[in-house]
């Protein structure tokens, strides 16, 4: 079926914008499913992409040496001890730079971006003893950023709430942009209806019943739909943010991505086919609906090199200085030919089990938790626990972490 872009179609498309917006966020506060007390793995992803972080930095410190202030963004700031990790190492790195290339420190101004829902006020009461390290740390030099309790003369630390699929900063008004475990989600959940540019909407079948993501049983219009929404996505990210750097500025961005063509593969998928298995057990034995399983379909999307590179060509802003795509088990550890030992007993495999299921229970409680409801949910991650620990006995599985350095050209097809 065929039919005209409609005002009740846009509605429905922004009320599905807004329940992701609601919802995409991880557990609040410092308690045992909290994203605070779990977020291992995000933090290893951070550490990951360092090296490229601070290869781009060097690049944009060399060509832009008389800038004496420089805007930054840490987009998908999240809460918890990571929030503040890359900026601190986006700090050490311009500050190790400088004496390097004998010029003085500029200003830093550091935006933290992420959406609505976050737990910024956590953020915020975290910033004293930020500065207070920060100062500790630069007093053991005569000419330090210069930091105080209340942001310094030299850095200064803003929250910017919003989705970054869309515009959030003046025009050319940031000089490096950041991001870490954020763009494998979508700005809204796909559906059987697809948009073309012309204005049309084809409608399919949408068929991906006892999956809450893309599978191998998954209907061929599923994994369009998801394919489709990435592209959309990520190319109003790189437009926006065309918009709000300087040419010459530049972006780091790390998340879960795939080295395989095909979207179904372990790396991209599984640990959503796990936690559906898990909720379909639950299911079958009456304690949830079916139906709200088949109805949840998780705002996700694992991109392959080949997609990313797609985008980046079609939206035209932006070059590409280095593309990766590194390995990293599930409990966030880094994957070398010479350290990785896949071998584990049941007894390790089971506890392997449990802290991946406290890894994405802190993650997507808040998605499931308004479906399924409060009271089920610490029954579903058991589950899930169980289910994990049993995978890691007789499998290593791996998330594949993209790596991607771009540099904004020098002139804007959008100016």
């Amino acid at each position: 079926f065929i039919n005209l872009v409609s005002e009740r179609d846009i509605e429905k498309e922004r009320e599905r914008e807004m329940e992701v917006m609601r919802v995409l966020h991880m557990n609040k506060g410092n308690g045992e499913t909290s994203y605070a007390k779990n977020s291992v793995v995000q933090s290893n992803i951070i550490s990951l992409g360092r090296r490229v972080m601070d290869e781009a930095l060097k690049k944009l410190m060399m060509s832009n040496s008389e800038i004496s202030s420089i805007g930054i963004a840490d987009l998908g700031c999240s809460s918890g001890p990571n929030s503040l990790m890359s900026i601190s190492n986006i700090i050490d790195t311009i500050h190790n730079l400088c004496p390097d290339l004998d010029r003085p420190d500029p200003e830093l101004r550091i935006s933290l971006n992420d959406l609505p829902s976050n737990d910024f006020n956590s953020i915020f009461a975290s910033l004293p003893e930020f500065y207070y390290r920060l100062n500790k740390r630069d007093n053991n030099n005569k000419e330090g950023l210069g930091f105080s309790h209340g942001g310094g003369e030299s850095c200064f630390v803003s929250a910017v709430p919003g989705s970054f699929y869309g515009r959030l900063f003046p025009r050319r008004s940031l000089h490096f942009v950041h991001s870490s475990s954020s763009l494998h989600w979508l700005s809204k959940v796909p559906c059987g209806e697809v948009e073309k540019e012309d204005g049309v909407v084809m409608t399919g079948d949408f068929d991906n019943r006892g999956k809450i993501y893309i599978s191998k049983t998954s209907s061929k219009c599923a994994h369009k739909a998801y394919a489709l929404q990435f592209q959309t996505d990520f190319s109003v990210f790189l437009r926006s943010r065309s918009e709000e750097l300087v040419p010459g500025g530049r972006m780091v961005l790390s998340f879960l991505g795939r080295s395989s063509a095909d979207p179904t593969t372990e790396e991209s998928c599984y640990q959503w086919e796990l936690l559906a298995q898990a909720l379909m057990s639950m299911a079958n034995e009456g304690i949830i609906e079916e139906e709200k399983i088949d109805a949840f379909n998780a705002p996700y999307y694992a991109a392959s090199s080949e997609e990313l590179k797609m985008a980046i060509e079609e939206e035209g802003s932006f070059s590409i200085d280095r593309l990766e795509i590194s390995p990293i088990d599930w409990e966030g550890g880094i994957i070398t030919e010479d350290s990785y030992d896949p071998v584990r007993s049941r007894p390790e495999a089971v506890a392997s089990g449990r802290r991946v299921a406290k890894t994405i229970r802190a993650v997507v409680e808040p998605m499931l938790e308004p479906i399924f409801g409060q009271n089920v949910m610490d029954e579903l991650f058991e589950r899930y626990a169980n289910i994990v620990g049993e995978y890691f006995y007789v499998n290593s599985p791996r998330y594949a972490i993209v790596i991607l350095s771009l540099v904004k050209m020098g002139c804007s097809c959008y100016d």
